[in-house]
């Protein structure tokens, strides 16, 4: 366990003067009249927030902010590529054998999001309130994880990263908790380590419909059950996504090198690459000027770069010379044996889908539906997100008891 070590995070001071001169060099684009969001970031919140950024904000005051969590850093090595330094946050409870749970963000997300939930999900009593040990990472790629240098790193190694260091820690079973490439990565690791992830909360949806030759009860149940008005409503935002929000996707997927050299030398380009989605992926989320700055200086200045980040759309839809293996998204979609389910559907999420789809991923043990919140619960619905995940593993839920004798790696 030596090679776990306490980590600050520190911005050199060089880096700050480089981002301010870029800001301060910033060229904007025209705009239509009455452009408004459907076209993109608009031009006005992007000067106000470049002017911001560049003259108000105190990363150093977030910089402290972010530092008050416990940060640590250890070296993880997937089979055939280099050993990646990864940062994560990680705090035990106080309370005896509390449920290991790993919380996997996204993209544009990152270990910041789990703030909010840190706290209240590591102090419960353990009896009518579960307690969670709680470990956040920066994906490989994000934050201030180290990235691989070469091609090939998809699902499978992002699971396999989260996997060795919930093992690294000493949890030999654990639970899982996402949204967005969470959720993907997590039904990776139902996959392919069942022995040790016992259970998955999700708080997105990525399902087939049922199909009789699969599911047949599933099936007959789809077919003869309306929806209701929360599922009539996700397919409602499903095919707003799928017709109007997916740009950034289709590019990410297949051209991720071209889009980074915007991503990593313009942090103005950043900057409106990631508000379209803070903004379009959230149920009118009130977003303060310093939370975005905050949100994207992140990706400005993580380890990996701003464009590393977007690689992982690529990887996963590009098997190169077979070392990335066959969990595509498609496969991602079949059933799990031996992990137990949970869902909470959000109505601004991207993907909004009905019970019955959901259903074919495993054993669905927990659903909830609410009626407010979007993509990013863990930032805009924290009360709602610990709730949920606080019943389906307290007593009485229906992943109550699945990780039984933690311990976990004491500093």
């Amino acid at each position: 366990m030596t090679d776990i070590q306490p980590y600050t995070i520190a911005v050199d001071d060089q880096r700050l003067e480089d981002l301010k001169l870029r800001l301060s060099l910033a060229r904007f684009p025209d705009e239509l009249d009455e452009a408004g969001w459907d076209m993109g970031s608009p031009l006005a919140d992007i000067r106000r927030l470049t002017s911001y950024w560049r003259e108000s904000y105190d990363w150093r005051k977030a910089e402290k902010e972010l530092n008050k969590a416990p940060h640590f850093v250890t070296d993880v090595q997937c089979e055939g590529f280099e050993s990646l330094a990864i940062h994560f946050i990680y705090v035990r409870s106080k309370v005896q054998g509390a449920i290991p749970l790993l919380f996997i963000h996204g993209w544009p997300g990152h270990f910041e999001e789990v703030l909010k939930i840190l706290q209240p999900l590591t102090e419960g009593d353990g009896v009518k309130c579960p307690a969670f040990d709680v470990v956040a990472p920066s994906l490989p790629n994000f934050g201030f994880s180290e990235g691989p240098k070469t091609r090939g790193f998809a699902i499978e190694q992002y699971a396999e990263t989260m996997n060795k260091l919930m093992l690294k820690l000493g949890y030999n079973e654990y639970v899982t908790q996402g949204g967005d490439w969470g959720c993907h990565i997590s039904r990776a690791i139902a996959h392919l380590y069942p022995k040790y992830c016992r259970a998955t909360h999700l708080n997105y949806d990525s399902a087939n419909p049922p199909e009789y030759f699969k599911h047949p009860l599933l099936a007959l149940q789809h077919a003869v059950t309306p929806y209701n008005s929360r599922e009539r409503r996700g397919v409602t935002r499903t095919k707003w996504f799928e017709t109007e929000g997916r740009g950034y996707n289709l590019e990410q997927s297949t051209k991720p090198q071209t889009l980074g050299y915007g991503l990593a030398d313009s942090p103005v380009a950043c900057l409106a690459w990631i508000l379209e989605k803070l903004h379009d992926w959230t149920d009118a989320y009130p977003w303060t000027d310093d939370e975005i700055c905050t949100w994207v200086s992140i990706y400005w200045f993580s380890t990996a770069g701003p464009a590393a980040s977007v690689r992982i759309y690529y990887e996963i839809t590009h098997n190169v010379d077979g070392r990335s293996g066959k969990l595509d998204h498609q496969a991602l979609r079949a059933w799990s044996p031996g992990v137990k389910l949970g869902f909470s559907h959000f109505p601004m999420d991207l993907q909004v889908l009905p019970s019955m789809w959901v259903r074919t991923l495993g054993e669905v043990v927990y659903e909830k539906d609410h009626d407010s919140g979007g993509h990013f619960a863990a930032w805009e619905r924290p009360d709602e997100l610990i709730a949920d995940v606080r019943e389906m593993f307290g007593k009485g839920g229906g992943a109550f008891g699945v990780v039984t004798g933690a311990t976990g790696y004491t500093s």
